[in-house]
């Protein structure tokens, strides 16, 4: 950035304007698309039908049939002559065909399915700035040096660099799998396809395009899948090949025991040279027996069988919203021994909520709305209104209503949820904010940790709320509301008991938030800045990214029927563990071990270890994704029979576990995910399960 003079510099070798963007003249569009190309990816060329019915046909008992069939029918009609020798043969070239056409036409459909669906998600329109005019403009139009206005919600179209703008939060979990967002400005301008604008506004200037994007190199690094065999046509094809070499060996021996009469006749004879038409069709009739074993022996029911239930699996899954791309994948989920799953999303709501609530000193569950009413019922009245005076004003969110009348909350995940908390609570947004006026703001900030507003009382007066850091804004309180609604000096004991309500919340993996306020003496100007002590405690918030309904029955189902399941996280490794141990996947007498911890070992100490976790039960083990490439290969395949949970983990990681899996421990591995950054380990795995509601396009592509 320094070298080509910051940003400015760029859009000056781009030829264009950060004000006013690019030159709607098409011959310079049409050389800037010569030049930098289309913001297309390059796309798998349609398969047609007999493509399918090609692929359908590789089968190996479908082959082994084939033979069987094209022998049938030469001997068949040699023997007994049209059509009546023709009949056996006919049989089961018409089985084949049936298991082809289904199969074929089953994939087939799919795909076009997958392909409408696909189309629907790429009709997306962005706000651009061109000749100092404001227009929609299709993602596919764009063009480096273009001017993109970005909003909340909005999915970054290219890569590009940051302008200008607001409190710009990115979502980059779909190419990252890391959950917290990334402040994006001056300092860090880069903004990457793909991505989503979380919080904020901006302008981007449009660096590159199409397959040159970081989502474009990641969709490059993946091929076409879908080669391997399942385990089904694994076995099926052994059995075939097995009863085949059965049946030949048989055939061969019937042959020669029902010729050897003829051929030592003829031996003795001295005519082996000389045959008459009674002597060779009497070797027909023979060779005519040997091939009926033959046939007889090969399952020509089967493959028509295996075929016509896993379409029937496809229809049933396909009335559950599930959609498959492959008719074989049915039967290998069937198969799958061991599940690698991501957290966010997946396991979890992708959806931050408060679950735990302190307030006047007392620990309340509020997952729900009922828990919410309920809490709001034992508080008093004057804690309710403080309670949602300070979640309501001092918030960067906001709630809007959309044209059906129903609310959407704006804003980061923590000041999200916190927003739902309130309104959970009975709270009404707009009238809240219409009873105060905001005089002044001082914005949450990694140095700070908090977040303050000043505010205009109807009655008079100034009031202030803070809210931040748990310990940090607790050190800052020296009052609290005790459970009658009156405020007493915040004692040793009483703030003690609330550090360890903060460090509990934390041992659950919540990520807590204290709010506070105080009354303003007179005479304070909004030009001086908001004091930092002397506030009264209102409660701790515990939130966190609740996990799925049913995870852990799922989890314990999948125990029960010998599947292991693990999760595969960019998350930190204590959220990891928590969710883990949610969720069932990490036991509680399991061993967790950290990176640096493990790597600090010495290899008497491993060796000492490696055994107890492979006679205790293999208890479970937590690792970050850095030990991988520090392990030798025999404490590799220890650690991975163990492993449940990898954690900070990259795509390349969650690749390398996949392809271990099933290479060194031939397992059939499934992998469920909703992010790009998931693509190349559901590219990998036997079977992938794509999310498609919070997922992306380019790992529905990879899926199997």
């Amino acid at each position: 950035m320094i070298i080509h003079g910051g940003v400015d510099g760029i859009a000056e070798k781009l030829s264009t304007s950060k004000t006013d963007g690019l030159s709607t003249d098409e011959d310079s569009i049409k050389r800037r698309q010569d030049i930098y190309g289309v913001n297309k990816f390059t796309e798998s060329e349609v398969r047609s039908f007999w493509v399918f019915v090609w692929e359908a046909l590789q089968d190996t008992t479908l082959i082994i049939l084939a033979v069987c069939a094209f022998v049938s029918l030469v001997v068949g009609i040699a023997m007994e002559g049209w059509p009546k020798g023709a009949h056996d043969g006919l049989g089961i070239v018409a089985s084949i065909l049936l298991v082809v056409f289904v199969t074929a036409t089953s994939d087939y459909r799919q795909s076009l399915q997958f392909k409408d669906l696909d189309k629907e998600k790429k009709k997306i329109q962005v706000q651009v700035t061109r000749n100092g005019f404001r227009q929609r403009l299709s993602i596919y139009d764009l063009l480096p040096g273009d001017v993109v206005h970005l909003a909340i919600g909005d999915q970054v179209p290219a890569d590009g660099l940051f302008i200008s703008g607001f409190s710009l939060l990115i979502n980059e979990s779909s190419l990252t799998g890391e959950s917290e967002p990334v402040a994006v400005n001056e300092d860090n301008p880069f903004l990457l396809s793909g991505t989503k604008v979380q919080d904020g506004s901006c302008k981007m200037l449009v660096t590159t395009v199409g397959m040159r994007t970081q989502w474009g190199k990641l969709m490059a690094t993946l091929s076409e899948g879908g080669d391997d065999e399942t385990p089904l046509q694994v076995k099926l094809n052994g059995v075939a090949t097995i009863i085949g070499q059965i049946g030949l060996f048989f055939a061969v021996i019937t042959f020669i025991v029902l010729s050897q009469g003829l051929f030592s006749k003829k031996y003795h004879e001295g005519l082996l040279l000389s045959w008459s038409g009674d002597e060779a069709l009497e070797l027909l009739e023979h060779f005519a027996i040997a091939v009926t074993i033959v046939v007889v022996a090969v399952p020509e029911g089967l493959p028509l069988a295996v075929t016509l239930s896993l379409a029937f699996a496809m229809k049933k899954m396909m009335n559950d919203k599930a959609l498959v791309r492959h008719l074989a994948a049915c039967e290998t989920m069937g198969s799958a021994t061991t599940i690698c799953s991501d957290k966010t999303g997946t396991l979890t709501t992708n959806h931050m909520a408060v679950v735990k609530a302190c307030i006047c000193g007392n620990i309340q569950e509020v997952n729900g709305p009922q828990n919410a009413s309920k809490l709001c019922s034992e508080l008093p009245e004057i804690v309710v209104k403080t309670l949602l005076e300070s979640i309501f004003n001092n918030t960067g969110g906001e709630v809007v209503f959309n044209q059906d009348g129903k609310y959407q909350i704006l804003g980061t995940p923590t000041e999200t949820a916190l927003l739902e908390f309130a309104l959970a609570l009975g709270g009404d947004f707009k009238s809240k904010r219409d009873e105060t006026k905001i005089v002044k703001v001082e914005p949450f900030n990694s140095t700070k940790k908090r977040m303050s507003v000043i505010l205009e009382l109807p009655g008079g007066g100034r009031r202030a709320h803070c809210k931040g850091a748990s310990e940090i804004v607790l050190a800052a309180c020296d009052k609290f509301i005790d459970d009658t609604g009156s405020v007493h000096p915040l004692d040793k004991t009483i703030a003690d008991k609330l550090n360890g309500i903060i460090d509990s919340f934390a041992g659950e993996a919540l990520r807590t938030l204290c709010l506070a306020y105080r009354e303003m003496e007179e005479g304070f100007s909004i030009v001086d800045h908001i004091p930092v002590q002397g506030y009264t405690c209102i409660g701790i918030v515990g939130i966190k990214d609740p996990v799925r309904p049913g995870v852990k029955e799922s989890v314990a189902t999948c125990r029960a029927a010998g599947i292991m399941v693990r999760m595969v996280t960019g998350d930190n490794i204590n959220t990891a563990k928590a969710i883990a141990r949610e969720c069932g996947i990490l036991t509680e007498d399991g061993i967790a071990i950290e990176g640096p911890e493990f790597r600090e070992k010495s290899l008497d100490e491993l060796l000492k270890l490696v055994p107890k976790i492979q006679v205790c039960w293999l208890h479970d083990i937590l690792l970050t994704s850095k030990h991988l490439d520090n392990l030798s290969t025999s404490l590799t395949y220890c650690c991975f029979c163990a492993l449940k949970v990898m954690a900070r983990s990259s795509p390349l990681d969650k690749h390398t576990l996949v392809k271990h899996l099933r290479t060194t421990f031939n397992d059939v591995v499934a992998v469920t995910g909703d992010g790009t950054n998931d693509a190349p380990a559901l590219h990998e795995a036997d079977i992938g399960l794509a999310m498609g509601i919070a997922g992306t396009e380019v790992r529905i592509s990879h899926i199997h």
